[in-house]
């Protein structure tokens, strides 16, 4: 496995993991690869700094926000999936449901009961619970 550096024409700086370097070649051909901030498909190779180490008697400060703080990288998972999905507040039942039957690829977030959600798996339909309180919700 290996780890790149990616970056998209709206500069959103990510990483992937791929198999080999041939395999993220072939993936950048077909057009796979793509931002998960703003859904671009025209990502390439950031460019990155060799890992140096530090001598022994220097700490280093290296602070990514993106990658080190977890709370800002939930944030922009946050913004980067609420960015590609509707909410429809207290409607989520109905429209996952929905959604499933007809066999569309739309993502939607919103609130379910307990009830609900156990009634959603059953009838298999897909889902997962947000580890972030929805910005935009129907009792605020």
């Amino acid at each position: 496995m290996i780890v790149y550096d990616l970056v998209c024409e709206q500069a959103h700086r990510f990483e992937a993991w791929f198999g080999s370097s041939r395999d993220f070649d072939d993936q950048q051909q077909r057009g796979l690869l793509e931002c998960p901030l703003c859904g671009s498909t025209k990502v390439g190779k950031a460019v990155m700094a060799p890992a140096v180490p530090a001598k022994s008697n220097q700490q280093t400060e290296r602070q990514s926000l993106a990658n080190d703080d977890p709370m800002a990288r939930l944030l922009m998972l946050q913004r980067a999936f609420e960015a590609g999905s509707d909410y429809v507040g207290d409607r989520f039942a109905a429209e996952a449901r929905a959604i499933h039957q007809a066999g569309e690829a739309r993502s939607v977030h919103g609130e379910a009961t307990p009830d609900e959600v156990k009634a959603l798996r059953e009838d298999g339909v897909p889902l997962l619970p947000l580890p972030f309180r929805p910005r935009a919700r129907s009792d605020a």
